[in-house]
């Protein structure tokens, strides 16, 4: 769809619930909130499902917008959810209902209609697009939620994926009166104890090869836990291993519950994270993507490794 298709399709429906990703990070959940809000200004009935893994950080956005479960004859839409299996397990039960995908990932299709545009930075910036096609003034709260999206899925505006549009969509958050100090201040300039531990551990575990191109951060369960690290405190743990000076493709990997391990992915400019991860049926763009191994965190591990080696 076009953004003009989408603006339109969503102006004809009502009765919305809309979907995060799991592990939710600052766009999924700041795109979700900014569209609840907007929707909701167009008279529209919107709500944000309930995902338990949104951390403390990010609860304050969906504020007043959640439900506990869905209802019949909603219309469901995803935001920033780049294939099906980036959906929660307890939301997994509604993948046939999603009408409409919502994303900045070249990822798998996976719903009838779909606005995806790869260019864009974050989410984020979609959804202020369809704010302007429907003529919104956004207030406080959208612009925060906004703010939020494209800041986090930008590492504050410093990765590739930063572009003009980017800082127009940011510039206009200000001018709404969000409060982006405050903002900034919390998610950049604020770090825990259990954080500073963690790169502590990072640097030591952290293994390097091909000439230091490549740089792969095994993360086992148990040293989290003994770090008494939270989701949010883990949540830009990607950036450890990709700060190293001379790194292309830089790979941390954690384990979920089950057996299976997370794999997030960064390239810098002239590198695919997503077709590396698209070998793993994962998926996400070109600076940044995701997969899911159901293997070992040593076996997962050097699967990655070869796998970019091979990219290289």
């Amino acid at each position: 769809m076009t953004r003009a298709d989408a603006a339109a399709w969503l102006l004809g429906r009502d009765r919305y619930l809309i979907l995060t990703h799991r592990r939710p990070d600052g766009d999924t959940v700041g795109s979700a909130a900014a569209l609840c809000r907007a929707l909701r200004a167009l008279g529209k009935s919107a709500h944000v499902l309930k995902n338990p893994e949104v951390t403390e950080k990010y609860l304050p956005l969906l504020s007043g917008l959640t439900v506990d479960a869905p209802q019949a004859g909603q219309t469901v839409i995803s935001v920033d959810v780049a294939s099906k299996n980036m959906l929660p397990d307890r939301f997994a039960a509604l993948l046939p209902a999603i009408e409409l995908r919502l994303d900045h990932h070249a990822g798998e299709s996976f719903t009838p209609l779909e606005l995806v545009d790869p260019e864009m930075g974050a989410c984020g910036e979609l959804i202020w697009d369809l704010l302007n096609l429907w003529g919104l003034k956004m207030d406080r709260k959208i612009a925060e939620a906004l703010y939020t999206a494209v800041s986090t899925d930008t590492g504050c505006f410093r990765y590739a994926n930063t572009t003009a549009h980017t800082f127009t969509v940011a510039a206009a958050c200000a001018q709404a009166g969000g409060d982006l100090f405050s903002i900034n201040q919390a998610i950049f300039e604020t770090t825990s104890l259990a954080k500073l531990r963690l790169s502590g551990y990072a640097a030591e575990h952290i293994r390097r090869s091909q000439g230091g191109k490549i740089a792969v951060f095994p993360l086992p369960k148990a040293v989290e836990t003994a770090l008494e690290a939270t989701e949010d405190d883990l949540e830009n743990v990607s950036g450890l291993p990709r700060s190293l000076p001379g790194v292309a493709l830089a790979a941390t990997l954690r384990e979920n519950p089950g057996g299976s391990v997370k794999v997030s992915l960064r390239a810098a400019p002239g590198y695919d994270a997503a077709a590396i991860c698209r070998n793993f049926g994962g998926g996400g763009h070109r600076g940044a993507a995701g997969a899911t191994l159901k293997m070992s965190l040593e076996a997962a591990t050097q699967a990655m490794e070869q796998a970019m080696a091979e990219a290289l």
